[in-house]
């Protein structure tokens, strides 16, 4: 298996903060979302690279074994382990601990059997990889089919998952050596929206322009929602920017089937252009009687 230098990934030394490996992951996680890279197979697979070194570098536990172990690093208790075995036996009698040939050789003995009758169980690689879905395909529970290295993954998706969310199918990474466990497989999601509505967590809020006479006289607009056409009333006297809430016409609540937000409506009132002279001139006859009746 290839070594991946997640430090090289994220383009930081070894001796990066926590803050720094934080700063690092999410500028690059932005430079190569699959939202800005459409198509691109290079992107994709810097972004799951970016995603892998994150999770390693930012677990405290995790980033100490493997700047030890390097590649190695997720078998470092069962080295450990062996290590503490041989020294109680006078195997390693004396010495201070382990080689960089020491270490090689463990490794080697526990998969090829030339110098360990017990061989250690180890758990498969971690699989990272990205679904693009559309938002109104989130918005309800359902089924789809992945082809992840060869095999094909049959899985549900919760509605409500969120851009950027990650979930864990556990067992469908790479396999596991001498019997160990297999791998698993983390799915990334990235939610496109081609809706016209502005998501934030399970309320959507959509701007919608009504003319200048409905805003005054009142009048009744039909306006889209994620499941339909909804008729609304306007109130006479309407003013700009003014907001309403459509309950439970939002979006699905993670985990919550059958649930839904609010859906908030702005109204942008937008003013006549091209008028004639006529309604030019009644315009200020309505400009001076305002002024007469305030008078």
């Amino acid at each position: 298996m290839e070594f991946i230098d997640y430090y090289k990934i994220l383009e930081i030394n070894k001796g990066a903060s926590d803050a720094d490996v934080k700063k690092a992951y999410r500028k690059l996680a932005r430079k190569y979302h699959p939202d800005l890279n459409p198509n691109d197979d290079a992107a994709q697979k810097k972004f799951q690279q970016i995603n892998e070194a994150n999770e390693v570098l930012s677990d405290p536990e995790k980033r100490k074994k493997y700047d030890q172990y390097g590649q190695e690093w997720k078998h470092a208790d069962a080295f450990e382990q062996q290590k503490q075995q041989r020294q109680s036996a006078g195997g390693y009698a004396g010495q201070q601990g382990f080689g960089q040939e020491d270490f090689s050789d463990f490794f080697g003995s526990m998969f090829n059997g030339q110098r360990s009758q017990r061989q250690a169980r180890y758990s498969g690689q971690d699989f990272n990889a990205t679904l693009e879905l559309e938002l109104r395909e989130v918005n309800e529970s359902h089924k789809r089919t992945l082809t992840v290295n060869g095999k094909n993954i049959r899985l549900t998706i919760p509605a409500g998952v969120e851009n950027g969310q990650t979930i864990k199918i556990a067992g469908h990474g790479g396999a596991g050596a001498n019997g160990g466990p297999n791998g698993d497989l983390y799915i990334t999601f990235s939610i496109l929206n081609h809706t016209g509505f502005r998501r934030e967590g399970e309320h959507l809020y959509k701007d919608v322009e009504i003319d200048l006479y409905t805003a005054v006289l009142g009048g009744d607009v039909t306006i889209d929602t994620l499941d339909g056409k909804v008729k609304l009333t306007v109130k006479p006297e309407t003013q700009n920017g003014t907001k309403v809430k459509l309950k439970g016409k939002g979006f699905a609540v993670y985990k919550k089937e059958g649930q839904y937000g609010d859906l908030y409506i702005t109204f942008q009132v937008k003013v006549p252009t091209g008028l004639s002279d006529q309604e030019k001139e009644l315009f200020r006859e309505l400009s001076k009687l305002k002024r007469d009746g305030n008078g």
